[in-house]
């Protein structure tokens, strides 16, 4: 069939291409931000100036309005961008260029969707002071940057993570003189290293795994769910899914102690790195094996299983010894260098007065303390997430025991042991899921998956307010119970549309 070009340009209607859509929005979501993001009670931009108007009244109303306009813009940009990758018009370089565009508005904008960044700081700020912040809580010191009231719960609390991220969050302070907004400014560049990290593996993940790169990209990186709650919201997970997932790399290319010592390092900014650990040393077995790790089970016999077990065992014990000491030596030498000791394992259950309806446990417990005459004691609560951790574990042991094959199997298997993690931990935030994220972005997947992906992203992101501290109105959450599938419909059915309709053959 003749197709003349300039009668295609006339048949489709003009459309702003994904990637300026999206950079207007991450543009309008760095305008709305200072009104409607979260920011500091004494913050030197808006305390005292013409700005604070911004925070009340009309001001704070345009603000929102602007703000939630950009994330439409951008939810529809990463719709559009999505079924151009389907459709094979939209390459890894272009999804890596939105990447930059969509990030680079964001990262200049008060945090979206959390104040996390300022308890960062404010532990930055006994570090830099020279406590041990494992032992001190920053409401001990004083501290312009620990006078914020949205935040003062986790100003109560020691530092639950890992000596790695003590030492960011030090540098943050010590490099800027403890000045709020430079101090944000670099920190949240160092954790944005993680996104730099997730950009340049995912493509060569997808070696492995049988992914698209383009669609990993667009999955794992240009997510807005990516960009707005762990890069806007400067989140620490983004620094650790990203050195896990350059780490697993590694291992995947045969440079175990480097994966190794990568994936350790991501343990030292967060203990739920280590989850993947175990799954990788099947690789590395699987290697000294000489296998893919690719072995199908179909049709072996017991008896053959019970055969090959002795020989695993023998075969694991120079891996698992080597992995052993480089993961032990990588996280002393952090520890070391962050002026450290191990105060950290005591605090990682700090946030446990939250109860969140992401955790499994938690809402096991709180709807049988409704729903029965048990009532809603702490008891109740406590019993039930003492139950997740047991299923936690079972779980976790299963998966690791069924990866043993090692290669693409052993890293679906940490991706499902990281998602049961962040579902039956006590406490799940909805950025927790960003842990499975990192590697099973890289894998195939079907298209009816990845709209399911598609809206709960953007579930993930719109059940949480912009100033990450009040909740969302009644109308807000029914909005976001209808927009997230949604998203998810449009993203395949149309993607896979588009993605027929490019395969028929035309002569020319």
């Amino acid at each position: 069939m003749l197709t003349d070009p300039a009668l295609s340009t006339m048949a489709r209607p003009h459309r702003v291409p994904a990637f300026r859509l999206g950079l207007l929005g991450s543009i309008l979501l760095c305008a709305g931000a200072p009104g409607a993001g979260a920011t500091m009670a004494n913050d030197p931009l808006f305390t005292g100036t013409v700005l604070g108007e911004l925070r009340h009244g009309p001001g704070r109303a345009l603000s929102t309005t602007l703000l939630y306009l950009g994330v439409g813009l951008l939810i529809l940009a990463w719709v559009r961008l999505g079924r151009e990758v389907m459709a094979g018009t939209a390459d890894t370089r272009g999804v890596t260029r939105a990447v930059l565009w969509w990030t680079v508005p964001l990262l200049l904008a008060p945090p979206l969707f959390s104040t996390d960044l300022y308890s960062y700081l404010a532990q930055g700020v006994v570090a830099d002071s020279g406590f041990d912040p494992y032992s001190t809580v920053p409401a001990a010191l004083s501290h312009p940057i620990i006078e914020n009231p949205d935040s003062h719960r986790w100003l109560t609390v020691t530092s639950p993570y890992g000596p790695l991220f003590v030492l960011v969050t030090k540098i943050g302070i010590g490099v800027t003189g403890g000045q709020l907004l430079p101090a944000a400014l670099l920190t949240r560049l160092l954790l944005a290293s993680g996104l730099v990290l997730l950009c340049v593996s995912l493509p060569r993940l997808c070696d492995h795994l049988g992914g698209r790169p383009a669609n990993a990209l667009w999955l794992g990186a240009a997510n807005p769910f990516v960009l707005l709650v762990l890069v806007s919201g400067a989140h620490n997970d983004l620094l650790m899914v990203g050195l896990l997932a350059r780490g697993t790399l590694f291992v995947l290319d045969h440079a175990h102690v480097r994966g190794f010592a990568l994936v350790a390092t991501a343990a030292a900014v967060k203990v739920t790195a280590a989850v993947a650990l175990p799954f990788l040393v099947w690789i590395w077995v699987a290697h000294r094996a000489g296998t893919s790790g690719v072995a199908h089970r179909a049709g072996t016999s017991g008896v053959a299983h019970s055969a090959r077990a002795p020989r695993r065992a023998s075969a694991m014990l120079v891996p698992a010894a080597s992995a052993v000491a480089t993961v032990v030596g990588v996280f002393g030498l952090w520890t070391v260098v962050a002026g450290v000791d191990l105060g950290w394992i005591s605090a990682l259950g700090t946030n446990s007065w939250v109860e969140t309806w992401l955790s499994i446990p938690t809402a096991a417990g709180k709807l049988l303390g409704y729903l029965t005459p048990l009532g809603t004691g702490a008891g109740v609560l406590a019993a039930a997430r003492l139950a997740g951790w047991v299923v936690l574990a079972g779980l976790v042991g299963w998966l690791w025991w069924r990866s043993r094959d090692g290669g693409p199997v052993a890293i679906r298997g940490a991706a499902l042991a990281l998602l049961v993690t962040a579902l039956f931990n006590a406490v799940t935030f909805p950025w927790y899921l960003s842990w499975p994220l990192a590697l099973a972005a890289a894998m195939k997947w079907r298209a009816s998956w990845t709209g399911v992906a598609a809206g709960l992203s953007v579930w993930l992101l719109l059940t949480t307010h912009p100033d990450g501290a009040t909740l969302l109105p009644w109308w807000g959450f029914a909005a976001v119970y209808l927009f997230a599938p949604l998203v998810g419909l449009v993203s395949v059915y149309d993607g896979s549309n588009r993605h027929k309709h490019s395969r028929v053959p035309q002569a020319s």
